[in-house]
């Protein structure tokens, strides 16, 4: 009687063992999810030992955001930097003889807007896996005025993005929100797109979630996106002018995002033209540790 029941209960869990299947792989996930984009992007791009010198690419530009129905003329600064993160807190590490260590290309995206009253103040953190350009790790981004503060991060949590958010705003405040994974976020866009496989004409669809760089927190539209590439020049009529890519990003019908890159490597960011106003022309652009003192 003991056998037969002991039997009767190794078949039952052998059937549903096998009715429940192996639990979802999340390196499967994660790598599934972007099959439909990645192959328009050069893993390699972030590989080059230029971004393992110990310091980090610093560009500025001369930049115009609509604000208060006003364009407003500032400097925007761009920095690019390799870093290596710890997984158990998931920021750039102290200690490099952890065993859980990797590396990511971060992204700062820092200006000051005047207007009338008060300054704006906007500081957006973007980490990409070094050796995916197209899948964002993390993002962190905040703005102060007068008025209040707000914060918003998201993180990858293998299966989809997390995004938490604290706003001064009435009907936001607090919270979290889950995003679909094989995103593109815009705030990625002027580092993602210089590791395009550049050719002329090449054409993809993404999905794309708009900017988090302002002072809302309310859920990111995503669009789905049109991204094209055209050969040209800078075509500013001078003796500086280049050869460009022309990176045309189609969110609407009556949206589209123009950036051009430089065809030469690291494909720096010349220029970016937004459909709603957020402008940059390169001005200068160095390499070096911008964290030290004199």
């Amino acid at each position: 009687m003991y056998a037969c029941k002991l039997y009767s209960l190794v078949l039952t869990l052998l059937l549903l063992s096998a009715c429940s299947g192996p639990a979802p792989d999340r390196k499967a996930t994660e790598t599934n999810a972007y099959d439909a984009i990645k192959e328009n992007f050069n893993p390699d791009w972030a590989m080059d030992k230029l971004w393992d010198d110990g310091l980090a690419e610093v560009a500025i530009y001369d930049a115009e955001r609509v604000v208060y129905g006003k364009k407003r003329e500032f400097e925007f600064t761009l920095i690019t930097v390799k870093e290596d993160f710890n997984r158990e807190h998931n920021v750039k590490t102290d200690n490099y003889n952890r065993d859980d260590l990797f590396p990511v290309m971060k992204v700062n995206e820092f200006c000051r807007i005047p207007t009338d009253n008060y300054p704006y103040h906007y500081l957006t953190s973007v980490f990409v896996h070094r050796g995916k350009p197209w899948q964002l790790h993390k993002l962190t981004t905040s703005s102060q005025e007068w008025c209040g503060n707000t914060f918003k991060s998201v993180t990858d949590e293998g299966n989809n993005y997390s995004m938490y958010y604290n706003s001064y705003f009435d009907g936001q405040g607090e919270g979290n929100r889950q995003l679909t994974k094989a995103l593109l976020f815009e705030d990625q866009l002027p580092y993602s797109l210089r590791a395009l496989r550049f050719r002329d004409g090449l054409r993809f669809n993404a999905d794309i979630a708009e900017t988090q760089q302002t002072n809302k927190a309310t859920a990111p539209a995503v669009y789905k996106a049109t991204i094209q590439v055209n050969s040209t020049s800078t075509g500013n009529g001078t003796d500086e002018e280049e050869k460009a890519w022309q990176v045309n990003v189609q969110l609407a019908p009556n949206k589209v995002n123009s950036y051009w890159f430089s065809t030469e490597y690291p494909n720096k960011l010349i220029r970016q033209r937004t459909w709603d106003g957020r402008n940059l022309e390169l001005k200068k652009i160095s390499r070096y540790a911008y964290w030290q003192g004199d």
